[in-house]
């Protein structure tokens, strides 16, 4: 599970062939603002609502709970149910994201990334309801999908002892075309695989305050 990040800076994604953001964004959490880019034409950078907000939401605050999505139950949440079913894919570059070490005892924030500051792209779901700012709402919103990381070397050791290990799904650099190509569901799910340990860093990133924009209720730690 990933409820905060860095998404990848302008800098990290001059490496790739589009045009820059636009807009503002920083550390994120459910509810903030973050780069994406999806398989809607032209291609580009979007600003988008970090927790996906489907047609039918009253308010924002269902990002609080839908910044995630089980690969598993994709089909049959109605928060993501349409998204998936249309093919709404998306790509959310991320420079690092953080999870709970409770081998202390306690919860300890770490930081995972790639090796020399390459930036993942993370697999996601995007929703776009031109309408939305009229109503409150935003216009873009995504979700990061999620897998079973039980197995996984470096990914199991985060989150509580008793808990389902989970992981984001962190798209290998050949696969983030194919992933917004993606014609049928079998061919997504194809692509939601772990991403090798050996590609992964991961240290104690302690956050120096309490203080924080994110959502109370956002179930950080």
């Amino acid at each position: 599970m990933c409820a905060n990040f860095h998404p990848a800076s302008p800098g990290q994604l001059a490496l790739f062939p589009l045009p820059p953001p636009d807009f503002e964004y920083a550390e994120a959490f459910p509810g903030s603002v973050v780069p994406m880019v999806s398989n809607a034409r032209p291609r580009c950078w979007t600003p988008a609502c970090f927790g996906l907000v489907p047609a039918w939401a009253k308010d924002e605050r269902i990002s609080r709970s839908t910044y995630n999505a089980r690969s598993e139950t994709l089909a049959d949440k109605p928060s993501f149910r349409a998204a998936w079913q249309r093919g709404q894919l998306c790509i959310i570059p991320v420079a690092e994201f953080y999870e709970p070490d409770y081998a202390s005892g306690r919860a300890v924030r770490w930081g995972i990334r790639r090796p020399e500051g390459r930036p993942m792209g993370v697999a996601g779901l995007w929703s776009h309801h031109p309408e939305g700012p009229a109503r409150g709402l935003p216009e873009w919103s995504v979700s990061m999908l999620t897998i079973n990381a039980d197995a996984h070397p470096l990914l199991r050791r985060f989150h509580k002892p008793e808990d389902e290990k989970r992981s984001i799904v962190i798209l290998p650099d050949g696969a983030w075309g194919p992933w917004l190509r993606c014609r049928s569901e079998a061919e997504a799910r194809a692509l939601l695989q772990p991403f090798p340990a050996e590609g992964l860093e991961a240290r104690p990133a302690p956050r120096e305050t309490r203080a924080s924009v994110a959502p109370a209720d956002s179930q950080l730690f």
